[in-house]
């Protein structure tokens, strides 16, 4: 008989049409924000008919939006292990590495050798330059987990190698987790360990105040983000089906705080200070748990509409690492062709779909493939990429 934190009967085996349009609304914005740094959308055409706030908060969301990320993570990361092993205390190592291994690297080493390649031809927007940085460095750094500690130290890397500041962060946290999970074996002693770990996001990002840099993409509270994710996978393991009025509260409780830290985050920061951050995540679980219910119902049947916004979510992994491609080639164009500020919004429709099409193009001769290969020679199970993909970032920038 499986253990109590064991998983539900109900088949949650397909991919939660909810959760794939949230994290497709999250890469929206990482891109929003990495355009949005180049073009913004303040100073085109659209300022004339939408207040300027609000455009500045589509274009400035993209650290809020790793966050996101980071809960989504450690929500389906925790959830699978839940289905696959009954219990985290039984959780087997070197199966999930494996699994971690082989989602992961290919993107991973395929990005650092081409930006490698970059550099070394001395290609604008890709080459390191900075004083204190080097090449080297910096592959050391986005293979060893430490870019975000690294850019701490010697200021921002260009732009497609700073992306991997939160693969680090998240990456790190599951180096930990299985040994965490083995060592407690109790659940109540990891619950306890994941909770002061997620509830001390405010006071570790408040405690870092003096480098902004290492402030954003420090280790601690972007684990914390994922501590919160962990938590909500073990609370939907033992929860029961809810009532339909109870999940639609979750759904609309979440939604009114993402909202809230996402469209007017200078409110929410000015009354919470950094604890604007943890009510975002926690909006964002509860977003999740409402999803992870509607779909343990077995009659969702998700609008048409936004289906392209949850086909960014299931690309969101490969979308994140090669989007920045795409905006340094969209942005210099734009640049260079003397383009009116006024309609750099319509770039944006240049850019979105490109970073789409290459996304997906990543997903299918690349990620994919690998995925598969890699599962079958290192893990005891074979895994299915287009099953229930543990997505990073999984992510993440900002």
């Amino acid at each position: 008989m499986p253990p109590a934190e064991s998983v539900p009967a109900h088949d949650t085996s397909t991919r939660n049409p909810g959760i794939d349009l949230l994290r497709g609304l999250a890469i929206v914005l990482v891109v929003f924000n990495h355009i949005g740094l180049r073009i913004p959308l303040k100073k085109t055409a659209l300022a004339d008919v939408l207040p300027t706030w609000f455009l500045s908060r589509l274009n400035y969301n993209g650290y809020e939006a790793v966050f996101v990320f980071f809960v989504i993570s450690g929500f389906l990361i925790a959830g699978n292990a839940l289905r696959r092993w009954g219990s985290l205390g039984q959780i087997d190592m070197r199966a999930f590495y494996a699994r971690r291994f082989a989602r992961i690297m290919p993107c991973l080493l395929m990005l650092v050798a081409v930006l490698s390649v970059l550099h070394l031809l001395a290609m604008p927007d890709y080459t390191i330059a900075r004083v204190g940085q080097s090449l080297p460095r910096a592959i050391v750094a986005a293979l060893g987990l430490h870019l975000n500690w690294y850019e701490g130290r010697t200021g921002y890397l260009p732009g497609n190698w700073d992306v991997l500041w939160s693969l680090s962060i998240e990456e790190l946290f599951y180096l930990g987790f299985p040994l965490l999970c083995l060592l407690t074996r109790h659940r109540a002693m990891l619950v306890l360990v994941l909770v002061l770990l997620a509830l001390s996001m405010p006071w570790t990002h408040a405690a870092l105040s003096g480098n902004e840099i290492w402030q954003e993409k420090a280790y601690l509270p972007g684990m914390s983000a994922i501590a919160i994710g962990v938590l909500g996978a073990l609370l939907a393991a033992r929860s029961r089906t809810l009532p339909a009025s109870t999940t639609a509260l979750l759904g609309w409780l979440g939604a009114v705080g993402l909202v809230a830290t996402t469209i007017d985050g200078a409110t929410m920061w000015h009354l919470l200070r950094d604890g604007y951050m943890l009510l975002l995540t926690l909006s964002v679980l509860c977003l999740l748990l409402a999803c992870e219910q509607r779909q343990r119902r077995g009659d969702w049947h998700p609008w048409r509409a936004p289906g392209w916004l949850r086909s960014w979510g299931r690309l969101s992994y490969e979308i994140y690492l090669s989007h920045m491609f795409v905006v340094f080639a969209v942005v210099r164009w734009f640049k260079l062709g003397g383009a009116d500020e006024r309609w750099g919004f319509l770039w944006y429709l240049l850019a979105l779909p490109l970073c789409w099409l290459l996304g997906a193009a990543v997903f299918r001769w690349l990620s994919s493939p690998c995925e598969r290969w890699l599962g079958q020679r290192l893990a005891r199970t074979r895994i299915e990429p287009n099953a229930t993909r543990p997505t990073t970032a999984e992510l993440p920038v900002a």
